[in-house]
């Protein structure tokens, strides 16, 4: 018998995840800091929470604790050393009702901190959110260069040519391009 789809693809296809995800952020913005999502955090009863701190800097110590959450899970606090990306899972309970919890997320040994609201929820539809990507950390290269870039370049070519022919003209008109084009590109912003 020669099934369309082999027998594994057909078992994996029928389970469902309860598991959610969100991402922090550290040192993002500065030494220290924790950047959380925007919108609020939910997990589903039975599910798992699963929180990916992702660090933008040198290696940082935090610290995750819950003071009110005995009630959805188990998980009360966890030490962790964050080099890259690290991944923290709160296994939810079944047995209990809708509710909320705080996390607290400490960083720099107490002197940065934040909470995070997790809401407890019974179910959640299957609608697909719109996931934020994170901005690159340095610029991406679109094709054509830059107005200002080419400009700076003949400016750079005149300052140049200035400082070896000792021609005073060119110093002058170096400058008065590189303003030029920062004019333009300054009052042509959308």
């Amino acid at each position: 018998m020669n099934f369309p789809l082999p027998f594994t693809v057909l078992t994996v296809a029928g389970q469902v995840s309860h598991e959610t995800s969100f991402e922090f952020y550290l040192n993002r913005l500065g030494i220290n800091h924790i950047e959380g999502p925007k919108e609020n955090i939910w997990a589903e009863l039975g599910g798992t929470l699963r929180i990916i701190f992702k660090n933008r800097g040198a290696p940082t110590h935090i610290t995750i604790s819950s003071q009110n959450s005995g009630m959805y899970t188990d998980f009360f606090h966890e030490n962790m050393y964050v080099v890259d990306e690290s991944v923290l899972f709160i296994p939810l309970r079944k047995d209990c009702h809708e509710g909320f919890f705080e996390l607290e997320i400490t960083a720099g040994y107490g002197g940065i901190k934040t909470s995070v609201r997790v809401d407890v929820i019974q179910k959640v539809s299957l609608q697909k959110k719109a996931v934020n990507e994170e901005f690159p950390l340095q610029p991406v290269a679109h094709g054509r260069p830059h107005l200002l870039m080419i400009i700076m370049g003949i400016a750079l070519i005149l300052y140049s040519a200035s400082l070896y022919t000792k021609i005073e003209f060119l110093n002058t008109a170096s400058f008065i391009i590189l303003i030029v084009g920062v004019l333009y590109t300054w009052y042509r912003q959308q």
